[in-house]
């Protein structure tokens, strides 16, 4: 059975594949931010669900982060759109399609981080719908 992109089932399945991954937990205890996405216009409302790494661990779940150094912002249809390689991240965040406040230096520093996580975003795409 697949689950829907952006829901609580969705969010709890990066979230279980994230604290599964023994690097990203041990890159927690390297890079210490924290990391809230808000996707509007959702068949659920509005969504928001972070990434927050830190004292050991990673952690993906439902909400936001606290303490939060950065905040993305953008509609159901470019998330999708993102999700699915019809849109490449950076051109959307260039033509203003997603929206982003906080300290970019932490995203840069956690590089390591965010391409782990998109091998774990590869593996539930295979079970999203």
């Amino acid at each position: 059975m697949n689950i829907r992109y952006l829901s609580a089932e969705w969010i709890e399945s990066v979230g279980s594949a994230v604290t599964a991954s023994e690097r990203l937990q041990q890159l927690g205890d390297q890079h210490t931010f924290g990391l809230t996405q808000v996707v509007t216009t959702t068949p659920y409302g509005e969504v928001k669900y972070h990434l927050q790494s830190g004292d050991g661990s990673v952690v993906f779940a439902i909400g936001d982060a606290n303490p939060e150094d950065v905040r993305f912002t953008q509609s159901f249809d470019t998330a999708v759109a993102v999700a699915t390689g019809q849109l490449n991240a950076q051109e959307a965040f260039i033509n203003g399609h997603i929206r982003f406040s906080g300290n970019h230096q932490c995203l840069i520093d956690a590089h390591e981080i965010f391409a782990l996580l998109d091998e774990v975003f590869t593996s539930v795409r295979e079970r999203t719908d």
